[in-house]
């Protein structure tokens, strides 16, 4: 596998790129597979940050067809998501868009959402659909780019949840406005990354999220490319960012300030003593304990943890509600996936919970339906 490097800052072009931190051979995959551990691909994790933009970046990228070749399955499950679907299309719906076009829909689950508030003619670019029930999109097979060609008129693209994955995001943004029309929309929701590396949360960055892109950098490249800001929400405090935008060339530009580059590497570094200083505690736990120890999440957050130092020998098994992980092994682990029924009849068991933004969710649903007896290291 032949890695893609970064040679210059993402946003602004400059190669003036230092380097952070390096997360040794980090797998690929955030999903779970029933292949044997021996295929399972890895990386190092190479953290730099832009001098000239305070952009926090991978500088080694994994190719676009190894890192995708498998669906993990996030952004779909859960109530938490159902509500960002929800809360999202009202916030599209107060535009009343015609035409929509969204990009990397996936599922179809916020144009069902929308299409119980308002109804539209919704398509969705996506080059491997999975079409949940009840959805009224339209799919198209394929990605935005170059090659893209629309034979429709299109009042708004939206995304949700695409942008922090793209590897050129002023590319991104520009392709975008050149396609919208003077007075037509654009609506996305974003993660709200600054927050969230705040607070610690290994979801944040990673090999798909390559960028650490805050509201002072997403708000630079919407302006750089005539895109005005018309609105813009946040779901809960540490989830996401909503903005509705339309194209104006009368945007003025808004610059990036010298202080990006001092705040943002003060907070990357305290975020990885954070999880080195987790990663301690909870082996310190393990080796007290005598009992099961289980860990929610097949996913990034249980790979964060253990290539942080967190002693897999000590874990019995990762919980996961998603029945489409379970009875699979997390990829970059030995360690198999369960239902968190398991859990049930047992006398207090041990749950490590780092989930970020999800642990009330989770440790509340397993609290009322499964053991209330549930002890979680948090």
């Amino acid at each position: 596998m032949k890695l893609i490097e970064r040679t210059e800052c993402a946003i602004t072009h400059l190669p003036d790129l230092e380097d952070l931190y390096v997360l040794k051979n980090f797998p690929i995959h955030m999903g779970c597979t029933t292949d044997p551990p021996e295929s399972d691909i890895r990386s190092d994790m190479a953290w730099s940050i832009g001098k000239s933009s305070g952009l926090i970046q991978l500088k080694y990228l994994i190719p676009i067809d190894v890192l995708y070749a498998k669906a993990h399955g996030s952004g779909c499950v859960g109530a938490l998501w159902l509500e960002h679907h929800k809360a999202f299309a009202r916030f599209i719906s107060s535009f009343s868009p015609q035409e929509v076009l969204e990009i990397g829909g996936a599922h179809g689950v916020l144009a069902r959402e929308y299409n119980k508030i308002n109804t539209t003619q919704w398509t969705i670019l996506e080059p491997n659909p999975t079409p949940t029930d009840g959805t009224p999109a339209r799919y198209l097979a394929g990605f935005f780019d170059n090659n893209f060609q629309c034979d429709f008129p299109v009042g708004a693209v939206v995304h949700s949840h695409v942008f922090e994955h793209m590897y050129e995001p002023d590319k991104f943004i520009k392709q975008i406005s050149d396609f919208l029309l003077t007075g037509k929309y654009m609506f996305f929701s974003v993660p709200n990354m600054e927050e969230m590396i705040k607070r610690s949360y290994v979801n944040c960055i990673n090999f798909e999220h390559t960028m650490l892109l805050t509201e002072a950098h997403i708000e630079h490249l919407l302006s750089k490319h005539h895109l005005k800001v018309l609105s813009k929400e946040y779901f809960k405090d540490d989830h996401s960012i909503f903005y509705s935008t339309t194209r104006d060339h009368s945007a003025d530009l808004k610059m990036l300030t010298i202080g990006l580059y001092k705040a943002n590497k003060k907070n990357y570094n305290e975020y990885i003593k954070t999880q080195i200083a987790v990663t301690n505690r909870l082996n310190s736990r393990l080796m007290l304990h005598s009992g099961p120890v289980f860990l929610f999440g097949a996913h990034i957050f249980s790979q964060y943890l253990i290539a942080f130092g967190l002693d897999e020998s000590k874990i019995s098994c990762i919980l996961d509600n998603d029945n489409n992980k379970q009875e699979k092994r997390l990829y970059g682990t030995k360690l198999q996936v369960a239902s968190p029924m398991i859990l049930g009849g047992l006398d207090a068991p041990v749950v490590i919970l780092k989930a970020g933004v999800y642990n009330d969710e989770i440790r509340t649903d397993i609290i009322n339906e499964i053991n209330a007896s549930t002890i979680f290291w948090e």
